[in-house]
Protein backbone atom coordinates (compact mmCIF):
# COMPACT_ATOMS: atom_id res chain seq x y z
CA UNK A 1 0.00 0.00 0.00
CA UNK A 2 1.31 3.74 -0.93
CA UNK A 3 2.08 5.85 2.07
CA UNK A 4 -0.59 8.62 3.23
CA UNK A 5 -0.04 11.50 0.95
CA UNK A 6 0.34 15.50 2.73
CA UNK A 7 1.01 19.00 1.55
CA UNK A 8 2.20 21.45 4.01
CA UNK A 9 0.35 25.54 3.67
CA UNK A 10 2.26 28.32 5.79
CA UNK A 11 0.30 31.76 6.47
CA UNK A 12 1.79 34.64 6.92
CA UNK A 13 2.82 38.02 5.43
CA UNK A 14 5.58 38.03 7.43
CA UNK A 15 7.03 34.85 5.83
CA UNK A 16 6.25 36.52 2.13
CA UNK A 17 7.55 39.62 3.05
CA UNK A 18 11.12 37.71 4.41
CA UNK A 19 10.49 39.61 7.93
CA UNK A 20 10.26 35.79 9.33
CA UNK A 21 12.37 32.95 8.90
CA UNK A 22 10.46 30.00 7.73
CA UNK A 23 11.22 26.62 9.71
CA UNK A 24 7.91 24.83 10.24
CA UNK A 25 7.94 23.41 6.71
CA UNK A 26 11.25 22.29 7.50
CA UNK A 27 10.36 20.32 10.26
CA UNK A 28 7.27 19.15 9.79
CA UNK A 29 8.76 17.40 6.30
CA UNK A 30 11.30 15.80 8.38
CA UNK A 31 8.72 14.39 10.87
CA UNK A 32 6.42 13.47 8.21
CA UNK A 33 9.40 11.24 6.18
CA UNK A 34 9.64 9.68 9.58
CA UNK A 35 6.16 8.73 10.08
CA UNK A 36 5.62 7.26 6.95
CA UNK A 37 3.33 10.18 5.29
CA UNK A 38 4.80 11.34 2.10
CA UNK A 39 5.21 14.97 1.67
CA UNK A 40 4.49 16.12 -2.03
CA UNK A 41 4.04 19.92 -1.92
CA UNK A 42 4.56 22.92 0.50
CA UNK A 43 2.64 26.12 -0.24
CA UNK A 44 3.39 29.69 1.60
CA UNK A 45 0.12 32.11 1.08
CA UNK A 46 -0.66 35.54 2.72
CA UNK A 47 -3.16 36.52 5.12
CA UNK A 48 -5.94 36.55 2.69
CA UNK A 49 -9.16 34.99 3.81
CA UNK A 50 -9.79 34.21 -0.13
CA UNK A 51 -6.86 32.80 -1.03
CA UNK A 52 -6.42 30.36 2.26
CA UNK A 53 -10.10 29.60 1.14
CA UNK A 54 -9.03 28.00 -2.16
CA UNK A 55 -5.36 26.76 -0.87
CA UNK A 56 -7.43 24.89 1.64
CA UNK A 57 -9.98 23.34 -0.68
CA UNK A 58 -7.58 22.46 -3.67
CA UNK A 59 -4.99 20.52 -1.37
CA UNK A 60 -7.83 18.64 1.09
CA UNK A 61 -8.86 17.52 -2.41
CA UNK A 62 -5.70 16.09 -3.51
CA UNK A 63 -3.70 14.94 -0.97
CA UNK A 64 -4.97 12.86 2.41
CA UNK A 65 -3.91 15.17 4.66
CA UNK A 66 -2.87 19.53 5.02
CA UNK A 67 -1.24 20.97 7.87
CA UNK A 68 -1.43 24.47 8.38
CA UNK A 69 0.89 26.65 10.28
CA UNK A 70 0.01 30.31 11.46
CA UNK A 71 -3.00 32.72 11.58
CA UNK A 72 -4.76 31.25 14.94
CA UNK A 73 -4.07 33.77 17.45
CA UNK A 74 -5.97 36.58 19.01
CA UNK A 75 -5.49 39.52 16.49
CA UNK A 76 -7.38 40.69 13.74
CA UNK A 77 -5.31 39.29 10.87
CA UNK A 78 -5.73 35.99 12.40
CA UNK A 79 -8.26 34.40 10.24
CA UNK A 80 -6.87 30.93 9.62
CA UNK A 81 -9.61 29.41 11.28
CA UNK A 82 -12.32 31.17 9.78
CA UNK A 83 -11.44 30.48 6.34
CA UNK A 84 -11.22 27.10 7.32
CA UNK A 85 -14.05 26.44 8.55
CA UNK A 86 -15.65 28.33 5.57
CA UNK A 87 -13.20 26.16 3.24
CA UNK A 88 -14.51 23.08 4.05
CA UNK A 89 -18.23 23.90 4.62
CA UNK A 90 -18.78 24.24 8.37
CA UNK A 91 -19.62 26.65 11.02
CA UNK A 92 -17.42 28.17 13.81
CA UNK A 93 -17.74 29.32 17.29
CA UNK A 94 -16.50 30.07 20.54
CA UNK A 95 -16.58 25.83 22.05
CA UNK A 96 -16.90 25.24 25.58
CA UNK A 97 -13.75 22.91 26.01
CA UNK A 98 -11.05 25.22 24.23
CA UNK A 99 -12.86 27.97 26.78
CA UNK A 100 -12.39 26.22 29.59
CA UNK A 101 -8.49 25.45 28.58
CA UNK A 102 -8.05 28.87 28.05
CA UNK A 103 -9.97 30.28 31.02
CA UNK A 104 -8.01 27.90 33.16
CA UNK A 105 -4.79 29.31 31.75
CA UNK A 106 -5.25 32.81 32.62
CA UNK A 107 -6.87 31.76 35.93
CA UNK A 108 -3.81 30.28 37.06
CA UNK A 109 -1.87 33.23 35.93
CA UNK A 110 -4.08 36.15 36.82
CA UNK A 111 -4.26 37.47 34.10
CA UNK A 112 -7.59 39.09 32.66
CA UNK A 113 -9.13 37.05 29.50
CA UNK A 114 -10.16 39.30 27.25
CA UNK A 115 -12.53 39.06 24.08
CA UNK A 116 -9.26 39.00 21.91
CA UNK A 117 -7.91 35.65 23.72
CA UNK A 118 -11.34 34.50 23.61
CA UNK A 119 -10.90 34.46 19.76
CA UNK A 120 -8.24 31.83 20.60
CA UNK A 121 -11.02 29.26 21.83
CA UNK A 122 -13.13 29.91 18.00
CA UNK A 123 -12.75 26.23 16.82
CA UNK A 124 -15.08 24.84 13.58
CA UNK A 125 -17.96 22.91 14.19
CA UNK A 126 -17.27 19.01 14.23
CA UNK A 127 -13.03 19.73 14.65
CA UNK A 128 -11.02 17.25 16.91
CA UNK A 129 -8.23 19.56 19.04
CA UNK A 130 -5.12 19.25 18.67
CA UNK A 131 -3.11 20.04 22.17
CA UNK A 132 -0.92 22.52 22.52
CA UNK A 133 1.48 21.80 25.74
CA UNK A 134 3.23 25.72 25.63
CA UNK A 135 0.77 27.82 25.68
CA UNK A 136 -2.83 25.85 25.77
CA UNK A 137 -4.49 27.79 23.07
CA UNK A 138 -5.61 24.58 20.96
CA UNK A 139 -4.80 23.90 17.41
CA UNK A 140 -7.78 21.69 15.70
CA UNK A 141 -8.32 19.34 12.58
CA UNK A 142 -11.63 19.58 10.64
CA UNK A 143 -11.59 16.61 8.36
CA UNK A 144 -7.93 16.19 7.15
CA UNK A 145 -7.22 19.71 8.11
CA UNK A 146 -4.62 20.25 10.51
CA UNK A 147 -4.24 23.72 11.30
CA UNK A 148 -1.74 25.11 14.21
CA UNK A 149 -0.06 27.92 15.35
CA UNK A 150 2.77 29.56 13.27
CA UNK A 151 5.08 29.81 16.38
CA UNK A 152 7.93 27.61 15.70
CA UNK A 153 8.50 25.74 19.54
CA UNK A 154 4.08 25.73 19.82
CA UNK A 155 4.26 24.49 16.28
CA UNK A 156 6.72 21.83 16.86
CA UNK A 157 5.10 20.69 20.39
CA UNK A 158 1.60 20.86 18.55
CA UNK A 159 3.26 18.32 15.33
CA UNK A 160 4.13 15.94 18.47
CA UNK A 161 1.03 15.71 19.31
CA UNK A 162 -0.71 15.20 16.65
CA UNK A 163 1.57 12.59 14.57
CA UNK A 164 0.68 9.98 17.04
CA UNK A 165 -3.18 10.10 15.85
CA UNK A 166 -2.87 9.85 11.96
CA UNK A 167 -1.84 6.44 10.35
CA UNK A 168 1.42 6.60 8.51
CA UNK A 169 3.18 4.00 6.33
CA UNK A 170 6.50 2.25 5.88
CA UNK A 171 9.03 5.63 6.85
CA UNK A 172 11.09 6.47 3.85
CA UNK A 173 15.50 5.74 4.91
CA UNK A 174 17.53 7.80 3.14
CA UNK A 175 21.87 7.37 2.86
CA UNK A 176 24.59 9.75 1.88
CA UNK A 177 27.39 9.00 -0.53
CA UNK A 178 29.67 12.25 -1.05
CA UNK A 179 31.92 11.96 -3.71
CA UNK A 180 34.41 14.99 -4.79
CA UNK A 181 33.26 15.26 -8.27
CA UNK A 182 31.36 17.57 -10.37
CA UNK A 183 27.59 16.91 -10.35
CA UNK A 184 27.86 16.69 -14.14
CA UNK A 185 30.64 14.42 -14.41
CA UNK A 186 29.14 11.73 -12.52
CA UNK A 187 25.27 11.98 -14.35
CA UNK A 188 25.66 9.53 -16.49
CA UNK A 189 26.79 6.87 -14.36
CA UNK A 190 24.05 8.38 -11.61
CA UNK A 191 21.07 7.78 -14.27
CA UNK A 192 22.72 4.12 -15.03
CA UNK A 193 22.50 2.98 -11.20
CA UNK A 194 19.06 4.25 -10.96
CA UNK A 195 17.76 2.55 -13.99
CA UNK A 196 18.80 -0.25 -11.49
CA UNK A 197 16.82 -0.04 -9.30
CA UNK A 198 13.43 0.99 -9.95
CA UNK A 199 11.92 0.58 -6.12
CA UNK A 200 14.36 3.37 -5.35
CA UNK A 201 14.90 7.52 -5.50
CA UNK A 202 18.36 8.59 -6.20
CA UNK A 203 18.96 12.40 -5.86
CA UNK A 204 22.52 14.59 -6.63
CA UNK A 205 23.08 17.65 -4.54
CA UNK A 206 26.52 19.87 -5.87
CA UNK A 207 28.17 21.90 -3.16
CA UNK A 208 31.65 23.08 -3.01
CA UNK A 209 34.04 23.18 -0.39
CA UNK A 210 37.46 24.49 -0.36
CA UNK A 211 37.39 25.73 -4.24
CA UNK A 212 36.61 22.02 -5.41
CA UNK A 213 33.23 20.64 -6.78
CA UNK A 214 31.28 17.85 -5.33
CA UNK A 215 27.83 15.86 -5.08
CA UNK A 216 26.05 14.45 -2.05
CA UNK A 217 24.21 11.09 -3.84
CA UNK A 218 21.29 10.20 -2.04
CA UNK A 219 19.48 7.44 -2.06
CA UNK A 220 15.68 7.02 -1.09
CA UNK A 221 13.33 3.78 -0.22
CA UNK A 222 11.44 1.71 2.33
CA UNK A 223 12.93 -1.29 1.95
CA UNK A 224 16.24 -1.08 3.85
CA UNK A 225 17.96 -4.02 2.15
CA UNK A 226 17.43 -1.82 -1.71
CA UNK A 227 18.58 0.88 -0.15
CA UNK A 228 21.46 -0.52 1.53
CA UNK A 229 22.14 -2.31 -1.68
CA UNK A 230 21.83 1.23 -3.98
CA UNK A 231 24.17 2.50 -1.47
CA UNK A 232 26.52 -0.41 -2.06
CA UNK A 233 26.08 0.70 -6.47
CA UNK A 234 26.89 4.23 -5.56
CA UNK A 235 30.27 2.98 -3.91
CA UNK A 236 31.36 0.84 -5.78
CA UNK A 237 30.84 3.28 -9.27
CA UNK A 238 32.29 5.99 -7.08
CA UNK A 239 35.10 4.41 -4.60
CA UNK A 240 36.46 7.74 -3.52
CA UNK A 241 33.72 8.72 -2.12
CA UNK A 242 32.74 9.22 1.60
Amino acid sequence: MPNPTAAILIIGDEILSGRTREGNAHFLASKLVEHGIDCREIRVIPDDHAGIIEAVRALSKRFDHVFTSGGIGPTHDDITADAVAEAMGVGIDVRDDARALLAKHYAARDTEFTAARLRMARIPDGATLIDNPVSVAPGFSCDNVHVMAGVPNIFQAMVTGLLPRLTGGAPVISRNWQVMEAESTVADELRAIAGQFGDLSFGSYPFVQEGRYGTNLVVRGQDPAQVEAGLGALKSAFPEGQ
